[in-house]
């Protein structure tokens, strides 16, 4: 079965975006530090990490290798909704309160409850796993108990402000370590979530 993966990258303080952040400027003041080592193409798509970095390497090609994205639509809507295909032509699932009449670009669906997104994101993405992203989502899914494990990339940065990962947590949450790799740009840290929350 598909695992729902969060994949964000944050700051040591937790932040994932600076403040002010809108579609002229979508991770904010000083949030653009957070992702300083990838490499993108003209349309704002990630590509790859710098070549120096294995970490950045490491992490971007199991990103790039997942099979569905699962995203809230203010992080859709930041992100152009990556003009319609975030990787590969992979189906994108958004998590919004209401449907807008326009429907959404590329291979994005829009959905408006939480565990009908998590079950299509996981049908999509067949035996692949889900990309998650976006803080407000995470929040959400986590609540649900629908996310599987959480692979958080710690910046050596302090924002100070902005938008905070686990700003409403759900309650108590356990998690397990599966991983730890230390990069030049980020330390990698990868989790499984054992419960709680819901």
């Amino acid at each position: 079965m598909s695992r729902i993966v969060l994949c964000m990258w944050m700051s040591l303080d937790g932040f994932v975006a600076g403040p002010d952040d809108g579609p002229e400027q979508g991770l904010g003041v000083g949030g653009e530090r957070l992702h300083d080592f990838l490499a993108f193409d003209g349309e704002d798509h990630p590509t790859s990490a710098s070549s120096h970095d294995e970490v950045g390497a490491t992490v971007m090609a199991e990103l790039m290798a997942t099979g569905a994205v699962l995203t809230g639509r203010r992080t859709f809507e930041l992100a152009g909704g990556w003009g319609g295909d975030h990787h590969d032509g992979v189906p994108i699932v958004v998590l919004t309160r209401s449907a807008p009449d326009t429907p959404p670009p590329g291979r994005a669906r829009y959905v408006t409850d939480v565990r009908a997104a998590a079950a299509l994101a996981r049908r999509e993405a067949g035996e692949k796993d889900v990309l998650l992203h976006g803080a407000s989502a995470a929040q959400a899914f986590l609540a649900a108990g629908e996310i599987d494990e959480m692979a958080l990339q710690v910046v050596p940065v302090l924002l100070g402000q902005g938008w905070r990962l686990f700003d409403e947590l759900p309650g108590h949450v356990e998690l397990e370590l599966l991983r730890t790799l230390d990069g030049p740009a980020m330390v990698h840290l990868r989790y499984r979530v054992l419960g709680g929350g819901s």
